[in-house]
């Protein structure tokens, strides 16, 4: 059963979760937030304090300014104000997608802060070999958004990352869009994708930093971008990368499998 809290920071107000009992785990995601963590977080209850949230913008999270851009640095700093309020000096934590790039943000800038970081499939697109391709289909992205509204964006979203139409990707399921889906899909669109795909990780800060940084991977992400952008991550931190079960969303699909992996790697 989790206890649902509220959290002020700067210019938002945060909705959290907390379950269970003993050291401290954050589980993040961006745009994903605490409802798409909550069966792994379930999983994990029972050895640790799970905390979850819906990150600046999304779902049950509010913003004093709804033009502002949610970026990973501040977004960082939400998750260190999230340890201040349920008394944690330090914590392992674990982000997927642009929660894991809000992971290794969270590890620069707040190193002390963090024990074991694990970044599962970041989307750095800046450490690819076409970035500037890559950037450019982004900007595309962006512009359908812009000109012709989510459902067209999510095609060409899923298109360039490597799904299949169709499939199981991070998109809302068709027949199903609710006005809180296209909301958070606005916000993902209109002010955090950027940020997120253009964040460049200062490897060497994190190589030399107390924190433990490992990369996931998806056992059935090889067709992803995502896949890309988590070798080429390792392969600069010096570390082979951890293989998770599922593909990009697997700790929606798999999540007492994702939990033993998860735990195994946090124990090091």
């Amino acid at each position: 059963m989790a206890t649902i809290r509220t959290l002020d920071v700067p210019g938002a107000r945060l909705h959290y979760e907390v379950r269970g009992d003993g050291p401290p785990l954050l589980l993040m995601g961006s745009p994903m937030g605490a409802a798409d963590f909550a069966p792994l977080a379930d999983a994990l209850a029972g050895e640790y304090t799970v905390v979850t949230h819906d990150p600046r913008g999304i779902r049950g999270s509010s913003v004093d300014d709804p033009g502002q851009n949610s970026t990973p640095g501040l977004r960082a700093d939400d998750a260190a104000a999230l340890l201040d309020a349920v008394g944690a000096d330090g914590a392992d934590v674990f982000g997927s997608s642009g929660g894991a790039v809000t992971v290794l943000a969270l590890a620069e800038r707040h190193p002390d802060r963090v024990r074991t970081a694990v970044a599962h499939e970041p989307p750095l697109l800046e450490l690819l070999s076409d970035a500037a391709e890559q950037r450019a289909a982004t900007e595309d992205v962006i512009d359908t958004f812009h000109r012709d509204g989510v459902g067209a964006a999510w095609m060409k979203f899923m298109a360039n990352a490597g799904f299949e139409v169709g499939e199981d990707a991070p998109g809302p399921p068709e027949g199903e869009t609710s006005e809180q889906d296209l909301a958070d899909a606005a916000r993902f669109f209109g002010h955090e994708l950027r940020g997120t795909t253009r964040y460049l990780p200062d490897t060497a800060a994190l190589k030399a930093g107390p924190a433990r940084v490992v990369v996931g991977i998806g056992a059935e992400s090889g067709g992803l971008i995502t896949y890309r952008t988590s070798t080429a991550l390792a392969e600069l931190l010096g570390a082979p990368p951890v293989e998770f079960p599922g593909d990009h969303g697997g700790f929606i699909g798999h999540p007492e499998e994702f939990a033993r992996v998860l735990r195994k790697v946090l124990r090091g």
